[in-house]
């Protein structure tokens, strides 16, 4: 099956991966898949300041 892919300079991609292994995930695709959909999440509509922190908070695991 084809998988899309997207091009990105190398140092960029360097970035990304030693971002991805110290933040524990799994591949540098989880990780910009992740950081692709908390974007296109955050782009949907304005947050209140209170639901950012939330949201801010949920992602660093401080809250369920």
């Amino acid at each position: 099956m084809f998988e899309p892919r997207i091009k990105i300079s190398r140092e960029l991609y360097e970035r990304v991966k030693q971002h991805a292994e110290t933040a524990g995930y799994s591949s540098v695709e989880e990780f910009a898949q992740h950081a692709l959909e908390q974007a296109l999440a955050a782009g949907a509509k304005p947050d209140t300041d209170e639901k950012l922190i939330e949201k801010q908070l949920k992602g660093l695991g401080y809250i369920e």
